[in-house]
């Protein structure tokens, strides 16, 4: 098939027509169209020759040229696409390395095969750009609803005609009870776009939180507008859900906002979710209040929150803890959802008997170690002492003001905590050295007799043992796997080290083994506080 003036115009035509039908841009199916030319030209010519072919973009005509590089005497390499300084000079004046003499050459007669590989060069062209089509117009739909229809359904994953492109709903992304017929209409989240081999790969999802989130952007205009907000959104797909939303403007209720007249906002919502309840709360910064809140409809007695731990206590009166926990923990476990905290709850009862035991407990510790009777040791514990620490080097007066317990009293409850806090110490210090603890961590200010201890049994028996411990190793924390948080025991933990204690301590066992400049401790600090003040510049314009 040669390339003659005939039909010159209409590669142009057929480049239109092929762009027009899968929408991408004519150029690149006229570039195509170059390179398909170009390498049945090399067929013709060889393999080795640089043939390059354009298409001019008026006429049609397609020009074929030879380029040859000029390259160093000892790089020539290929002789059909490059040439000497000396062989340039024939061709070109005062040629340089790197330059290109170009000359043009006669067309090529395609035969059957060069036509065939021509047309697959064009068509995987075609395919690559209309993926790249693909991607780029979905790629900014990622965390939108999208409307399809269904196509088909394979190993229970559903495929979803949207548009000019094909998604893909997972078996896991559907709610539960829910089937699928060829041409059903659907509603799906967009939850993310991959550029992968095949093409652009289109993950659309109906459980994901967001999709309930997305849906009440559509039926409330305040939410929209940004006068009511959605803070935080946990689901059981197709069974029950909570929405936490507060309202910037005191006028709107964003309770009563989300839920529309007569219920018609909500329901709408409801009715798109296969009837999946919807529990609105109202979000408060306190956390406490919030988990309140989130709870409904169990009535809560008492919250405890632990916020380095990330964890509440939740005490709920005895006949309210079914309702708390719900069916399959389900009410529980959308609370924890939704606040981020990992909620503990208990009965009164349960925590009455908690109470109960800790108070034994420090009532028989004060009577074995101080030589107290009974009613005196729960004198204290009432008052709030937990530890010897604290009755031995509490101010006297904070002794003096319980009953029955005069200057005279309090001085002897002191000396006798503080002996056997001595004796502690020394016992604990000859155990360390029976491990094997050296001086250099013995000596190391900001760590008692008891936790040098803690850290022999572990192994840590040198100074620079101490320095290459994590600050979580020492103080403890927590660590997330598969959704789940974990405890992480921390050697010195049960001393209430915390972890910038921890941090500071490593840091300074650092210093003083010389691994580390304590002026570049300083200028970190100070780019620290910089990058504060900045922060809280940036955030007070905005």
């Amino acid at each position: 098939m040669a390339i003659t003036s005939a039909n010159q115009l209409e590669l142009l035509q057929t480049a239109e027509a092929v762009a027009r039908e899968k929408m991408i841009d004519p150029g690149l199916v006229v570039e195509a169209m170059e390179e398909s030319l170009a390498r049945a030209a090399k067929s013709r010519y060889g393999s080795e020759m640089d043939i390059r072919v354009t298409i001019d973009r008026k006429t049609g005509r397609a020009t074929f040229t030879r380029v040859r590089t000029v390259v160093e005497d000892e790089e020539l390499e290929n002789y059909q696409a490059e040439l000497t300084v000396e062989q340039a000079r024939q061709y070109l004046e005062n040629p340089a390395v790197g330059d290109e003499y170009v000359e043009e050459i006669p067309p090529v007669d395609m035969g059957r095969i060069a036509a065939q590989s021509a047309k697959q060069v064009i068509l995987q062209k075609v395919r690559e750009a209309e993926r790249d089509r693909q991607y780029e117009e979905f790629k900014d739909r990622a965390g939108t609803i999208i409307n399809g229809v269904v196509k088909r359904e394979e190993y229970g994953n559903v495929i979803v005609d949207i548009g000019r492109g094909e998604g893909v709903l997972r078996r896991n992304e559907k709610i539960g009870r829910e089937s699928y017929r060829p041409n059903d209409r659907i509603r799906c989240y967009i939850k993310d776009v991959r550029r992968e081999a095949r093409g652009p790969q289109i993950f659309l999802s109906r459980t994901a939180p967001e999709f309930m989130a997305e849906l009440f952007k559509m039926e409330v205009p305040e939410i929209y507008d940004g006068i009511i907000e959605l803070k935080a959104v946990a689901r059981d797909p197709g069974s029950r859900a909570k929405i936490a939303v507060i309202s910037y403007d005191n006028s709107i209720d964003p309770v009563g906002a989300c839920v529309g007249m007569r219920g018609s906002r909500v329901q709408a919502v409801v009715n798109e979710l296969q009837g999946e309840k919807i529990d609105i709360i109202p979000w408060n910064e306190d956390m406490p209040t919030f988990l309140v809140n989130a709870l409904q409809p169990a009535e809560v007695s008492k919250v405890v929150l632990d916020e380095e731990a990330e964890r509440i206590e939740v005490v709920v009166p005895d006949e309210q803890l079914s309702l708390a926990i719900g069916r399959r923990g389900q009410n529980v476990r959308l609370a924890s959802q939704l606040t981020g905290l990992d909620i503990d709850i208990m009965t009164e009862e349960e925590e009455s008997a908690r109470r109960q035991k800790e108070f034994e407990e420090r009532t028989r510790l004060f009577m074995a170690a101080l030589d107290l009777d009974e009613f005196f040791a729960q004198l204290l514990v009432s008052e709030g002492f937990t530890t010897l620490e604290e009755v031995a080097y509490v101010e006297v007066d904070e002794l003096i003001v319980i009953d029955g317990v005069d200057e005279d009293t309090a001085n002897e409850l002191q000396a006798r905590a503080r002996d056997v806090l001595e004796a502690q110490a020394k016992a604990a210090l000859e155990h360390a050295r029976e491990l094997g603890v050296e001086d250099s961590l013995v000596e190391f200010d900001g760590l008692t007799p008891q936790m040098v201890e803690a850290l022999a049994e572990d192994g840590v028996k040198t100074l620079e043992d101490f320095a290459t411990c994590a600050d979580w190793e020492l103080a403890g924390g927590w660590t997330t796997e598969n959704g789940e948080r974990i405890k992480d025991d921390g050697l010195l933990e049960k001393f209430d080290v915390s972890l910038e204690e921890a941090q500071n301590l490593v840091m300074t066992a650092r210093v003083l083994l010389g691994w580390i400049d304590p002026d570049d401790l300083v200028a970190d600090a100070e780019e620290g506080e910089d990058l504060e003040g900045e922060d809280a510049a940036v955030e007070a314009e905005a």
